[in-house]
């Protein structure tokens, strides 16, 4: 038997890998992982769009010697199978290139530690021109060019990574600097969210700072703390003598929410397509918004919210990707986690329930009425005997200001949440049956009696024909018009 080295052609791989599929909030959160693995303190992201434009991201972590930053921009450096530091948020070795050439065509690393810089490269065209992996190797002139070099210098150690030549970010943009300036919101907003527990300084994280463009970027938690219920114990699941640790949370009923909390979640639609499983390994936020197939999103469940801890040494099991933005729990897992799914999607369930009880609770007296339809369903009704309407039936020479009350408090009475339940219940709601030509001839005679003259009855019968839900019975109306002689 005998092998044969068959190294990858380098321009066709770097192209290649471009299109795994990173978005730029994805590419720079990669980014930031190595930041934070360095220990950084400070993160600086800034973006300008403005002639040679690039984008940069600068941090004061411990910087790179010569043997590491050639080991960082090699493809494939490190063994995802091997065991790493447990505040290690890489795997494949790929991210660093993969990510920021996602994006641009050229690349570069600039890391210091104390007096000693250096500087690398990567750029594609050059990649193309040589067929080589040709790594650039930059001296301290030529590094000094680089954008934010000096703010780099301005600390002890670090890394400064700058993307040029934004050949996918440009591409079909007409105004490149109007879209980057929304990609930022959007890339903000990311951050905000995936690293919201270093942002925070979570007991047991070191605090992390990122700025973009200089503006601070405040962390956002998914899980509402201080608003929340925590409907059960964390559930712990051991696996492989490593812990992956299950806690559960229900969101406050949406009236509860300020319109920022709202915003951050999605929105109101966004509030129901974001429930389920929120899965963090070493603290940072990998998967979100899912159920993983154990159980549908529906609308009584979208208070439910899952925080699930995994540490790097289980990768393999969650089947983790490249651009740590896909997982799947192993089986083991799976058996647990539909335990806990049921308990706290019942939770959620009653989160909405108990809202619309109150609005039906027979102990007060309620404008609308829930009824149990004869075959089956429910319709809903104006109660008859609210004491308002009462007061109407005596005292009618003091209706119309008695009769705007009863409209306001029709409007702001409507049992809304008690219908949501009963809508995503797949109850019946029979609101929309018809009435009889008997019913429709007597409300008719009914309005048109209290009119003043034959003429008044006329006219006024000209309007009600044109309008709900007289226009659907032309056959009554003709009767009712013969009875006036028209």
């Amino acid at each position: 038997m005998r092998t044969i080295d068959l190294p990858p052609y380098a321009p066709t791989l770097i192209e290649s890998t471009r299109a795994i599929g990173y978005s730029l909030e994805s590419a720079i959160s990669d980014i930031i992982d190595n930041s934070i693995a360095a220990s950084a303190q400070n993160v600086d992201i800034f973006f300008y769009p403005i002639g040679e434009a690039y984008i940069a991201i600068l941090d004061n972590g411990s910087g790179m010697n010569t043997e590491q930053i050639d080991l960082a921009m090699q493809y494939g450096s490190r063994n995802p199978l091997e065991l790493r530091d447990k505040t290690d948020l890489g795997r494949f070795g790929l991210g660093l290139k993969t990510a920021s050439l996602s994006q641009c065509r050229t690349l570069t690393v600039i890391s210091k530690q104390g007096e000693t810089v250096e500087a690398r490269r990567w750029d594609i065209d050059h990649v193309a021109k040589t067929g080589q992996w040709s790594l650039i190797a930059l001296d301290t002139d030529e590094a000094q060019d680089i954008p934010h070099f000096n703010d780099l210098c301005a600390y002890e150690s670090g890394t400064l990574i700058v993307w040029q030549n934004l050949d996918r970010l440009k591409a079909g943009e007409i105004n490149f600097e109007e879209t980057l300036g929304r990609k930022i919101d959007g890339v903000r907003e990311h951050i905000s969210l995936v690293f919201h527990r270093y942002l925070s300084g979570e007991t047991g994280i070191k605090r992390l700072k990122i700025n973009i463009n200089n503006e601070k970027v405040t962390p956002f938690d998914p899980f509402l703390p201080g608003k929340s219920q925590r409907p059960m114990d964390d559930e712990i699941i051991r696996i492989q003598g490593e812990k992956i640790i299950v806690r559960p949370y229900i969101l406050p009923h949406i009236s509860k929410m300020t319109a920022e909390e709202i915003k951050h979640l999605g929105g109101k639609d966004g509030l129901r397509k974001q429930q389920g499983f929120y899965v963090y390994r070493n603290k940072r936020l990998l998967v979100w918004g899912t159920w993983f197939r154990m159980m549908r999103k529906g609308d009584l469940s979208k208070l439910a919210r899952i925080q699930v801890d995994i540490p790097n040494t289980l990768d393999d099991l969650w089947t983790l990707d490249i651009k740590k933005s896909s997982a799947l729990p192993p089986a083991e897992v799976r058996k647990n986690l539909e335990l806990i799914i049921e308990k706290i999607a019942d939770k959620s369930k009653r989160t909405w329930e108990f809202r619309g009880k109150k609005e039906i609770d027979d102990s007060k007296v309620h404008i609308w009425n829930r009824m149990k339809a004869a075959k089956g369903g429910f319709y809903y009704e104006i109660n008859r005997d609210h004491p308002l309407l009462e007061q109407v039936r005596e005292y009618p020479e003091s209706a119309s200001n008695l009769i705007e009350n009863i409209l306001r408090m029709i409007e702001s009475g409507l049992p809304l949440n008690q219908l949501y339940i009963d809508l995503n219940n797949d109850e019946q709601i029979k609101n929309d049956q018809a009435f009889t030509d008997k019913e429709i001839l007597k409300m008719l005679r009914d309005v048109l009696a209290v009119q003043s003259s034959q003429d008044a009855k006329i006219r006024f019968l000209e309007a009600l024909e044109t309008i709900e839900p007289y226009v659907n019975y032309p056959s009554v109306v003709k009767a009712v018009k013969k009875e006036l002689g028209i």
